[in-house]
């Protein structure tokens, strides 16, 4: 039914904003597949729902109007005649035939049947390519304990570069690189600093600021983590990111350049005499040196997220990791 306007003719809709933010919740939300679907996804789904509504209520608000009250027809005198009762005359149709009406027209039968073949075919078309991009954020990165070999492979106060791998099976693609230093006893246990090598600004490989003594280089083989590689070094200028000029004093904290915190760590036990690696958790800062460090930790978080203060409310959530 036409809103009844006093004017038959055919007329465009006003111009309006609202189709261009709906435009813009759905870059949003494709924009955030990619970048960060905890974060982005959201907020374009948001734009998404209050355009949408704007644009649906302004593009109805002429069928929702009140309909306007109608002259009464006027009426020639001497042309009037009684109404004819209901029970003279015949009927203007004949009664329809045991299942002559249709109870499922054949119009909607065809609506839904093209919808529901359209909602098949993007999806055939869609999934494959959607799906792992935003399913590859929330897989775990699983991998037993990680023995990085014995005490006397990391002798106190000396820095170690060590690389291993989280999963021998997988091969060369799941090395890692830490950073340990053997602290010394603390409370009659062995105490270490272990500091992963992946910048908190955008993930690239950080260096030590210093000598790396190469030709001391030892490989133990352990069962967790492959063929681990211990290299001396000593970063008396703390760490730096050779990518965009990241840097970190010894203990991780940042010092200068883009990144948002400290350098991220790892935790540990000591099994059997043997260095075993823990998870990784992120760190915002830390007070102090070696085994009297008191370190400000977090759960993990990505490279360039905040993880305290206000900047931090930016990043609610995190993909498992």
């Amino acid at each position: 039914m036409e809103p009844l306007n006093g004017d038959d003719r055919p007329h465009l809709p006003p111009p309006s904003l609202w189709p261009v933010g709906f435009a813009v919740g759905v870059a949003c939300v494709l924009v955030g597949l990619i970048v960060d679907p905890l974060v982005v996804v959201p907020i374009g789904v948001a734009i998404l729902l209050v355009f949408g509504f704007l644009w649906a209520r302004d593009a109805t608000k002429g069928y929702r109007a009140p309909v306007p009250d109608l002259e009464p027809e006027t009426r020639r005198p001497g042309r009037e005649a009684p109404p004819i009762p209901a029970h003279v005359g015949e009927a203007a149709m004949p009664e329809p035939e045991p299942g002559e009406i249709e109870r499922f027209p054949r119009s909607k039968f065809l609506e839904f049947s093209t919808l529901g073949l359209g909602g098949v075919i993007g999806g055939i078309v869609t999934i494959p390519i959607l799906g792992p991009m935003v399913a590859n954020p929330f897989r775990h990165e699983k991998h037993g304990k990680l023995d990085l070999g014995p005490l006397s492979d990391f002798p106190s106060g000396q820095w170690m570069i060590a690389t291993f791998m989280t999963d021998p099976a997988e091969g060369e693609v799941t090395r890692r690189t830490a950073y340990i230093r053997n602290n010394g006893e603390s409370n009659g246990e062995p105490s270490f600093t272990i500091i992963s090598n992946r910048c908190a600004h955008l993930g690239c490989p950080v260096q030590p600021n210093g000598p790396v003594f190469d030709n001391k280089k030892k490989v133990e083989r352990t069962k967790g983590a492959g063929d681990v590689t211990l290299i001396p070094m000593l970063p008396a200028g703390g760490f730096g990111c050779p990518c965009h000029g990241g840097q970190y004093n010894p203990e991780g904290n940042r010092t200068a350049g883009p990144p948002v915190r400290a350098l991220d760590r790892y935790d540990y036990s000591i099994v059997g005499g043997h260095l075993v690696l823990g998870k990784t958790y992120s760190v915002s800062k830390v007070d102090g040196t070696g085994a009297q460090a008191k370190i400000h930790r977090y759960g993990l978080a990505n490279p360039g997220n905040h993880v305290d203060g206000p900047e931090a409310w930016l990043y609610p959530l995190q993909p498992p990791h």
